[in-house]
């Protein structure tokens, strides 16, 4: 970063703001197969849970915000950390080349102002881990996907992120949190993620101190880290949603990508939740091939 950085001061002085665009396009990291998403998503309506999402940018490594056909967005608050003050109605500006989505106030688990099968595709990158109850999360956004509706999730991987100290969540835990109804104010990982929460990889988070009033107020603020994911895991959780699972790519430095579909039976996600699932060979992540 210290080379860089004259590099870039440099660079915006002789280059215009086009150019820099481009050179950006063609210097930046891209999930090695973003097209087969694309290509899945292309010309569909969808909602995004938490946008918008740098990764789907036309600049981003998995760039699906420029095949879509329309996107609205859903948020739990006016005003949050992640996107500052923002209003309801067709103001959710996705993309510069495509006119602004709906941008929907409530939560994630409870969209009460979408209907059924309302949309062909729900987008959600790095969201779901700050919901305190996935499986009500993933089964209500099942709810709006129209028949074989498709979902494209990112969640980050424990072994590349502050959380590679703690274990991971096990399905058993998410299916107690759905029967057991667990809402957003739940701080039953409070006590672990205090303990093992690595700071370090966390320099936003600030002092010891101001992290722990951060994660005391996460009602409002929403950072917590409810559960910690490896990839098994995070398929399992789908198939107990009920999606079939289409395809798993693991990306550096710490995303998990799947790619699934909403299916009205018990999916067959043998392939991908075995030991020779085929992300498990490729995947930069320990914790992945320990569990061949």
């Amino acid at each position: 970063m210290q080379i860089l950085t004259p590099v870039r001061t440099v660079a915006r002085r002789i280059l215009s703001p086009r150019m820099i665009v481009r050179l950006r396009r063609y210097l930046r990291m891209t999930l090695p197969n973003a097209d087969a998403y694309c290509v899945s998503l292309a010309r569909k309506r969808g909602i995004e849970i938490g946008g918008p999402s740098t990764a789907f940018a036309d600049e981003g490594w998995l760039p699906v915000y420029q095949v879509l056909e329309s996107l609205d967005n859903c948020l739990y608050s006016v005003e949050t950390i992640w996107t500052g003050s923002v209003h309801g109605g067709q103001t959710f500006a996705f993309h510069p080349r495509k006119a602004p989505g709906n941008q929907i106030i409530c939560e994630a688990c409870d969209l009460k102002p979408v209907g059924n099968a309302s949309y062909e595709c729900v987008l959600a990158s790095h969201s779901l881990e700050h919901v305190a109850n996935p499986l009500r999360a993933l089964r209500e956004w099942k709810r709006i996907l129209n028949p074989e509706g498709l979902l494209l999730l990112i969640l980050p991987h424990k072994d590349g992120t502050f959380d590679w100290r703690r274990p991971t969540t096990s399905l058993a835990h998410m299916i107690s949190d759905y029967q057991n109804n667990v809402g957003e104010e739940d701080l039953t990982h409070l006590p672990e993620i205090l303990e093992l929460h690595d700071l370090d990889r966390d320099k936003a988070a600030g002092s010891k101190e101001q992290f722990r009033l951060r994660c005391l107020d996460n009602a409002s603020t929403r950072a917590i880290h409810h559960h910690v994911f490896d990839t098994h895991t995070a398929v399992a959780l789908l198939n107990e949603a009920a999606f079939q699972v289409v395809r798993v790519d693991t990306f550096k430095p710490y995303h998990i990508v799947v790619l699934a579909k909403s299916c009205d039976r018990q999916p067959d996600n043998k392939q991908f939740l075995g030991p020779g699932a085929e992300y498990k060979q490729g995947s930069p992540f320990p914790s992945d091939k320990a569990k061949r």
